[in-house]
């Protein structure tokens, strides 16, 4: 049997700090070059009923050159309620997502399959956008890399080049 080890085998990395999303944020921005897939995990405190819109984008370097929003609509997942319940539910692929208005505690997942980025002009990382709602509206989230390509205690850094 073999076990599962998170830190060797899922890199995590924290996209976004928790903060109020009046004017909108964006992420910081990763390379997936060491990576065969990507989720995007956004954690969302609704106090206000303002909806939330969350872009993936993608970006040439970590620098965020040439950023555009993803060409391809990638699978979503979301759970508009996580003090009731902790099951995410599959939503139609997008390349975007809003919330609803309900004031709730929510989770929302995109996976990112690199071979779908624009590899052909150099795209091979990513960041997301939260649009702008209200300072009652916390988000937080992490970026979780699968597959790595290297096996080894200490992942490869994903925040560089």
């Amino acid at each position: 049997m073999t076990r599962l080890t998170l830190p060797q085998q899922l890199k995590i990395v924290e996209a976004m700090a928790p903060a109020a999303d009046a004017a909108g944020r964006s992420s910081d921005i990763i390379s997936l070059k060491n990576a065969g897939k990507a989720y995007i995990l956004v954690s969302l405190t609704q106090g206000n009923a303002a909806t939330v819109a969350l872009t993936p984008m993608q970006a040439q370097d970590v620098a965020g050159t040439g950023a555009k929003v993803l060409a391809n609509a990638v699978p979503i997942w979301s759970n508009l309620d996580t003090a009731t319940s902790d099951t995410l539910v599959r939503r139609t692929d997008a390349v975007n997502y809003t919330t609803d208005a309900a004031l709730k505690n929510k989770q929302v997942v995109f996976e990112i399959d690199p071979a779908l980025l624009d590899l052909n002009n150099g795209f091979d990382c990513i960041y997301f956008t939260t649009g702008a709602s209200n300072a009652a509206n916390i988000t937080a989230a992490v970026f979780l890399l699968t597959d790595l390509r290297y096996g080894q205690e200490t992942p490869p850094s994903a925040i560089v080049d």
